[in-house]
């Protein structure tokens, strides 16, 4: 498993929200203090105590999230486990001031494999972030050979619901830009990456 997902493992049947590497303020302005504060703390809050009311007593008790959303049908456990899954790999790929603008090692040989250059990746992931209609997520992910893929997940859902392993994710969920952009997702989408901590989303590469 992801090592930066072992605070999601159940503890006594709990849940918990991972620590933001970063004080609430220190995106902005890409991402505002306001918007962490209810994104952060009351949205992914909410998933994370619905999970822990949800799963007691049903066949998905000590299940880690991943678990959960591999395996649980469509429905509150699925919809909440992929929220908390998603949020958790959300919040911690950001960094106020990244090292790199780039992925670098062997992310970026991959990127240069399977999309040409990464240039033309951030014009494919910015193209689906930006098209998906109604709520959802775009995400970069690797197959079990190593390729990556780019998918769009709507709601809650998560690639590793189809045997993938997601490596970076934009929330196109409403409440994840309204109060900083209003109705302009574009604006948004092109705001994060530069504050995409491309060290992160290496660590997850395998």
């Amino acid at each position: 498993m992801n090592t930066l997902l072992t605070t999601l493992m159940i503890s006594i049947m709990s849940y918990t929200m991972p620590k933001l590497p970063y004080a609430n303020n220190a995106l902005e302005p890409v991402i505002s203090q306001q918007t962490i504060d209810l994104h952060y703390g009351k949205h992914f809050q909410g998933y994370v105590n619905n999970l822990n009311n949800l799963v007691p007593g049903t066949e998905f008790e000590n299940k880690s999230v991943e678990a959960i959303v591999a395996s649980a049908p469509d429905g509150a456990i699925f919809n909440n486990a992929g929220q908390v899954l998603n949020h958790t790999l959300y919040f911690l790929q950001f960094s106020p001031k990244p090292a790199h603008s780039e992925p670098t090692g062997k992310l970026t040989e991959a990127i240069k494999r399977d999309f040409g250059s990464f240039d033309n990746f951030k014009k494919e992931f910015t193209a689906a972030s930006v098209g998906l209609f109604g709520s959802g997520w775009a995400w970069l992910s690797e197959d079990k050979e190593g390729k990556l893929i780019i998918t769009k997940e709507t709601n809650g859902s998560n690639p590793v619901r189809h045997g993938l392993n997601p490596l970076l994710g934009f929330d196109v969920w409403e409440h994840s830009y309204y109060l900083d952009y209003q109705n302009r997702r574009a604006d948004h989408i092109n705001a994060l990456w530069s504050i995409i901590d491309w060290d992160v989303v290496g660590s997850r590469f395998k």
